[in-house]
């Protein structure tokens, strides 16, 4: 590997259209996080602390889209994130967000076909092969959409999100007739919200403020996929437009297929509940969104979320391995990465990157299942590289909108430019940082600590850190001068 350079994306192709990328926006909020966690969210912090955390991560995530919403209208480029963090902050940092990225979604292929086997097995006329085959046919099935032009990717993206969009849609329109008892038989009304301790968990502000926090993570893992945007940005046919169209839709995302979500479920089914602790794939019928469906009389509930859970996994594969093949892709034009793996076929597909990238992942499934300690500290390894990655996209807009001031530039000259700079992107990393802090409130609590835990739940950090320090250690990197960036909106004529 050499020092990075600039990256050039002429062998890519821009077949993704405004509503592909509209549509891939939409389906990286809309996940198993929504359809199956969001139960022991509410039972761990109340309605109202669900509402809350959920409303506070989407605030969050919204000024994040924002911002790379900014640097990826400008420059729109394969390597996203980890382009402009080496560009704008510092080569060092753009290399371990690149690496991190890519091992983290490598991960989240492995896990996800894992899953998706599982899931099928929910359905007795497929148990007939046994679950490691139907994840290998899963994986083979992922490799091939990735081995196809790029546009094949968007149109898959696009009919399985919109599985989704439909899913919660109709969710919202049940839930809401079951509230006033129009389905179901019984008026619900509001409650639940005030059942107990509801709406919100906890010994005094202090103790419902760790409750709810509690509860940022799940939210954050939820969101975490929005960010894809900024990947896609080096294959859209009209960067210019279908990126801040997607990224203005995202607070109206957040607001409806969150927020109503969990108003919904927070209103029909207690906090107190024990159904809503099993929201995992293993109880589909345990899911919040089958609980309401069954209330309001759909027996056939169980059988249909199963299939759209299937779908948000199987999106979220091909996702990931859309993701992870690209940000590979980009290192490799840009010296980050070994320079074959810079390399597209007359396609624009990243053969080199493709094939790699699910060997690696078939290697990361056959730890798991070999060995459940291993993978674990592999899992970990991983957890935090969402929020890592968007601090890395906060301090990058930050620069980038300090330099392009210092270099005398307009900002009317901007095609998209993020609200309330600096306010936006400061308040977003400060909240970022909360969270990555917090990921175990009751570890940090305890005076006892377990070190053990601790190791896990914080492995991403370290895991980051030594990406960042071998690569400025090997290659001598500074931190980019303000005055020197290079704001060429086109990378490829630098």
């Amino acid at each position: 590997m050499t020092h990075p350079s600039s990256p050039s994306d002429a062998a890519m192709q821009r077949q993704l259209k405004t509503r592909h990328l509209s549509m891939i926006a939409i389906g990286g909020c809309i996940g198993t996080g929504l359809f199956m966690a969001s139960g022991s969210a509410i039972h761990d912090a109340g309605p109202g602390g669900a509402l809350l955390a959920y409303a506070a991560i989407g605030f969050m995530v919204y000024f994040f889209m924002t911002s790379l919403g900014e640097l990826a209208t400008y420059m729109p480029v394969t390597g996203s994130f980890s382009t402009y963090a080496a560009r704008f902050v510092h080569p060092s940092l753009g290399f371990a967000l690149g690496w991190n990225y890519w091992f983290n979604w490598v991960i989240t292929v492995a896990a996800d076909v894992t899953i998706a086997a599982l899931v099928i097995s929910y359905w007795e006329p497929l148990r007939f092969m046994p679950p490691w085959a139907w994840s290998g046919a899963i994986l083979a099935i992922i490799v091939l959409l990735n081995l196809l032009p790029v546009r094949v990717y968007g149109e898959t993206e696009y009919w399985m999100a919109l599985v989704k969009v439909v899913t919660v849609i109709v969710f919202l329109a049940v839930g809401v007739l079951t509230i006033f008892g129009i389905l179901g038989g019984a008026y619900v009304g509001f409650s639940n919200f005030t059942l107990g301790d509801a709406p919100f968990l906890g010994q005094g502000l202090g103790g419902q403020f760790l409750t709810t926090l509690g509860v940022f993570l799940i939210a954050g893992f939820s969101f975490q996929g929005t960010e894809l945007i900024g990947v896609t940005a080096g294959e859209s046919e009209e960067p210019e437009k279908a990126i801040p169209q997607a990224i203005k839709q995202v607070f109206w995302r957040i607001l409806i297929f969150y927020i109503l979500a969990i108003a919904v479920i927070g209103l029909l089914i207690p906090y107190t509940s024990p159904e809503l602790l099993g929201g995992d794939v293993n109880e589909i019928a345990k899911s919040p969104f089958t609980l309401v469906f069954e209330r309001a009389g759909l027996a056939f509930a169980a059988a249909v979320m199963n299939a759209v859970i299937l779908t948000s996994i199987l999106s979220a594969g091909n996702s990931g391995m859309y993701a992870s093949t690209r940000m590979l892709f980009a290192m490799g034009r840009s010296g980050m990465a070994w320079p074959v793996f810079g390399r597209a076929s007359r396609l624009g597909v990243p053969l080199p990157a493709v094939l790699a990238t699910s060997v690696v992942v078939l290697l990361v499934f056959l730890l798991q299942q070999g060995s459940d300690n291993a993978y674990a500290y592999v899992l970990a390894a991983s957890g935090l590289t969402g929020f890592i990655a968007w601090v890395g996209i906060a301090i990058s807009h930050y620069r980038f909108r300090r330099a392009y001031m210092a270099q005398g530039r307009d900002l009317n000259a901007l095609r998209y430019r993020a609200r309330w700079f600096p306010f936006g992107p400061l308040m977003a990393l400060a909240m970022c940082l909360l969270v990555i802090v917090g990921q175990d409130t009751q570890l940090l609590l305890h005076g006892d600590l377990n070190w053990q835990r601790l190791s896990v739940t914080y492995m991403g950090i370290p895991v980051f850190l030594a990406f960042f320090l071998y690569h400025k250690l090997r290659y001598r990197t500074r931190m980019v001068p303000l005055e020197e960036m290079d704001l060429h909106p086109d990378p490829r004529a630098s």
